[in-house]
């Protein structure tokens, strides 16, 4: 049973990645199955459970293999990976809250279908959707609310990532600035957190607001 179980996850993993030769794959096979700790999903499972294609899937899959051999990325690794997209700045804060987000386990690791599954809420979600993840973001401590401290937290990490030599060049009380104006939008009956109802409402009444949202866009 086990052996079989290996060799289904085996063949998913080759069906992802696309690149499956009965005529090279037999010496292959073992190397793989000795040197890779995890195997993702199958690809129809994955088709099911996001927005992507299936080429869009094994395009993303072969990067995700290339960065991490052995199919599953700690938070130091994580961290390292997102720093090379951000040289001008410091991104290792946004990094671990960006983790956290990903790391939907609780494990401390991020799996492919981890990663695919929130890179799909981001890039191909509803905006209810992406606002449910981007709420999420913000939690940090997943208490169902949030602070203007964690949102600060989060906007401070946002800014020392795009680094202090951009243009036109941020003022360093910009992050709590930005937090009081969230603030005094979201708060609707000003008890000091926002809650996920407030903060959906706010932001889809909010032409500003869902206009501020697009920075995903920019830093994911």
């Amino acid at each position: 049973m086990k052996a079989k179980n290996r060799d289904q996850s085996f063949s998913d993993s080759r069906e992802l990645d696309g690149s499956y030769d009965q005529l090279t794959d037999s010496v292959e096979d073992d190397f793989e199955l000795s040197t890779v700790c995890y195997r993702p999903e199958g690809l129809d499972k994955l088709l099911e459970q996001t927005k992507f294609t299936k080429k869009e899937l094994q395009i993303l899959y072969r990067g995700f293999k290339n960065e991490c051999p052995s199919g599953i990325v700690n938070e130091e690794a994580f961290k390292l990976i997102y720093s090379q997209f951000f040289p001008q700045g410091d991104s290792s804060t946004y990094a671990h809250f960006l983790f956290e987000a990903f790391d939907t386990n609780k494990n401390g690791s991020v799996s492919f279908e981890d990663f695919v599954m929130g890179l799909s809420i981001i890039l191909r979600g509803s905006i209810n959707d992406r606002l449910n993840w981007a709420f999420n973001l913000y939690d940090l401590n997943k208490d169902g609310c949030i602070t203007k401290e964690e949102m600060l937290d989060i906007m401070k990490s946002i800014y020392d990532m795009m680094g202090k030599w951009t243009y036109p060049c941020m003022q360093d009380n910009a992050p709590k600035e930005h937090v009081e104006n969230f603030f005094q939008k979201m708060d609707r009956n000003n008890d000091g957190v926002v809650t996920i109802d407030e903060f959906i409402e706010s932001c889809q009444k909010d032409e500003n607001i869902m206009q501020s949202m697009q920075l995903f866009d920019n830093v994911i």
